[in-house]
């Protein structure tokens, strides 16, 4: 895996990734930026949603669930002295589908927070404390 950061001024740059997609990360006026982009502890959680939610569906769709919406709602909490480490993240899914099995959600979640979601394995085994609720909702 690779990626390129290239400074675009002040404190903005524009990340590309090794598929070739590109994110704007800027940082706050009160540090320079513009508020152009997401900031990079914001990146970093979202890549931990991105890689459950990836997993979460994965695992659904494997298990031949009508899942027609997910979403993952994340939470974070942060050290106070540098470095700002996150200390605590939460992810709470909310997916909708059609007769969906509680007991497959439950365990896609589980197996994405357990085995596969290397993301959020990896923080967790750096100390963060990652925990995930879910909510399963019959699609209209």
């Amino acid at each position: 895996m690779k990626g390129t950061i290239r400074w675009a001024g002040d404190v903005k740059f524009e990340a590309e990734s090794g598929s070739g997609h590109t994110v704007i990360i800027d940082g706050p006026p009160e540090y320079g930026g513009q508020n152009q982009g997401v900031r990079p502890m914001e990146l970093l959680l979202l890549g931990v949603g991105g890689c459950s939610s990836f997993d979460v569906i994965h695992i659904l769709k494997k298990a031949r669930q009508d899942v027609t919406d997910c979403v993952a709602q994340l939470e974070a909490e942060r050290a106070d002295a540098v470095p700002a480490v996150f200390t605590k993240i939460h992810l709470h899914f909310v997916v909708t589908g059609r007769n969906l099995k509680d007991a497959q959600v439950k365990r896609a979640v589980e197996l994405s927070a357990e085995k596969y979601c290397s993301a959020s394995i990896m923080l967790s085994k750096a100390g963060v404390d990652i925990t995930h609720s879910y909510e399963v909702k019959e699609a209209e």
